[in-house]
């Protein structure tokens, strides 16, 4: 009997391991259909259209991949929610954060001319960023905040010129402004100061696995446009 009950947690660690490994095979294959469908001329405007879908995906497969998920994870993905849709809106209704800027189309269903999907964004990056902080060696909770948002405004200097080329946003300054980065910095650490006070526990491999995906779609992606 002693052996039957060892055996359990065996089990369930191989079945975790299992559901993590399909989760970044889903990721990085979806990113790869994704990328194939944007370079190809003939398939581009379908892929534009399903990009909101994309993002509802990737969604689906954090929250799914999320251990032991709870309310205070549900609490999180909320707050990160809301507080990123209402930089987005003080954002384009005033011009105060990221500077003059409209958005297109492709995120699709829009409330106050902001799309629904760029909060879902948020919570994705904000995410990503804090598991590979919180599995870094970084010790110290400002580093990890600070280097985290220097990671997302990275990210943000590759995104840009892919948005505005498919519809994303469009700037109505010449060309991207600077306070757009400062902004985006500014925002991903409050995000991010915020992932630290919930305390998660250590998280896997997914959530960054979906980071370095991003990555490597928007690169490409620039490499091409």
């Amino acid at each position: 009997m002693e052996r039957a009950k060892n055996l359990k947690p065996i089990a369930s660690d191989n079945s975790v391991r299992a559901k993590n490994r399909i989760c970044i095979i889903v990721i990085f294959l979806f990113h790869l259909v994704g990328l194939t469908g944007f370079i190809i001329p003939s398939l581009t405007v379908l892929f534009i259209t399903l990009v909101p879908w994309h993002l509802l995906l990737m969604l689906g497969i954090i929250v799914y991949s999320y251990d032991n998920f709870d309310s205070r994870f549900l609490l999180f993905a909320l707050t990160t929610f809301v507080i990123g849709f209402l930089a987005e809106y003080i954002g384009v209704h005033t011009g105060w954060l990221f500077g003059h800027y409209q958005y297109g189309r492709t995120l699709g269903i829009k409330l106050f001319e902001i799309p629904l999907m760029i909060g879902v964004n948020w919570f994705l990056l904000i995410y990503a960023a804090g598991v590979i902080l919180q599995r870094s060696r970084l010790q110290n909770t400002w580093v990890r905040i600070f280097t985290g948002s220097m990671v997302l405004t990275l990210l943000d200097v590759l995104i840009e010129p892919i948005a505005i080329h498919f519809d994303y946003w469009h700037w109505l300054d010449a060309g991207v402004p600077f306070k757009n980065y400062g902004c985006w910095f500014m925002l991903s650490a409050l995000l991010l100061f915020i992932f630290e006070q919930f305390k998660f526990k250590r998280q896997s491999i997914v959530g960054p696995a979906l980071l370095i995906a991003q990555f490597i779609f928007f690169a490409v992606l620039n490499l091409i446009y």
